[in-house]
């Protein structure tokens, strides 16, 4: 029996699907194309191609692929959405506000998408309506430790760091194994010279994740801030062990530093790097880090 036009474009957007379920984007869009060349008007066709290009980094066809789906159906959330998010990773931070902002108005439970509008918000230092933004993703769901933590990231930016130090230690006790946030709460509380709890909030950090460069680097970070460089340079040569480039950079520039930069121990370790390659995971860049002394922003989410 001879299969229908509408029956091969049923089976290759369940094929579709599945291949974008298990990581395979190129096979993905393959199937979406045979649907398009079949249907050009189907907007769904044309949204979860789109998705599957910004998996792939295409970011200029995924927002072709998405401008589509909008104009065939201007009221789809999630071709909004996605238009945000391929804006967003190509650093047009005020246009994925405003396609966000479309997608919240015709989908306000969109929890992903009012994390994004937060972190375009925090990328436009636009601090305080990025808190309020996690405060009303909170609002939705209390137990979102990802809108905790982004709403201390926000309010350590206005050097409100009390306010983020609480917010962390919701993050933490929602999630205790978020490694990131154990670290973030260890910069906050040496910002508050707790240096105790800061070491203290790093050591959970490395419990949760080894290995674990931003940890090591804030331990270096709170012995620096206390005047002991021995300490310092011994676990700030931890960190430039795993990723050289980040690490011997920041440290000359980073405040916390100042008092033993200068000395033999921390000289040593910023001049004889390790040789052991960087894991991406590993990275600062990882999570798409900004500098560590205001703490991660977290990345555009899918």
């Amino acid at each position: 029996m001879a299969v229908s036009q509408t029956q091969a474009t049923q089976i290759w957007h369940g094929q579709a699907s599945a291949l974008l379920n298990v990581g395979r984007y190129r096979s993905a869009i393959a199937r979406y194309e045979q649907v398009l060349a079949a249907d050009p008007t189907d907007a769904k066709a044309w949204v979860e191609k789109g998705y599957a290009l910004c998996e792939l980094k295409q970011y200029e066809a995924a927002l072709q692929s998405f401008q589509q789906a909008i104009a065939l159906v201007p009221k789809q959330a999630r071709a909004w959405h996605g238009q945000g998010i391929v804006q967003a990773k190509s650093n047009d931070f005020e246009a994925a506000l405003a396609s966000f902002d479309r997608t919240i108005t015709l989908n306000p439970r969109d929890a992903k998408a009012r994390r994004n509008r937060g972190n375009a918000l925090l990328r436009l230092h636009r601090y305080q309506e990025a808190a309020d933004c996690f405060d009303e993703l909170i609002q939705q769901e209390p137990d979102n430790y990802y809108a905790w933590y982004d709403r201390a990231v926000a309010l350590a930016a206005m050097r409100r760091f009390h306010d983020a130090l609480s917010c962390l230690d919701t993050t933490v006790a929602i999630k205790p194994t978020c490694h990131y946030a154990w670290t973030y709460r260890g910069l906050m509380l040496n910002k508050l010279y707790r240096f105790r709890d800061a070491l203290a909030s790093f050591d959970r950090s490395l419990q949760c994740r080894i290995p674990n460069p931003n940890a090591w680097y804030g331990k270096a970070s709170t012995f620096a801030l206390q005047g002991k460089a021995t300490e310092a340079a011994r676990w700030l040569r931890n960190a430039i062990a795993v990723n050289p480039s980040i690490y011997r950079v920041m440290v000359k520039t980073d405040a916390s530093f100042n008092v033993v930069i200068n000395s033999p121990a921390i000289q040593a370790a910023i001049a004889n790097p390790s040789s052991i390659p960087a894991a991406a995971n590993d990275s600062l860049e990882w999570r798409q880090y900004s500098s560590l002394v205001h703490g991660p922003n977290s990345s555009f989410n899918i």
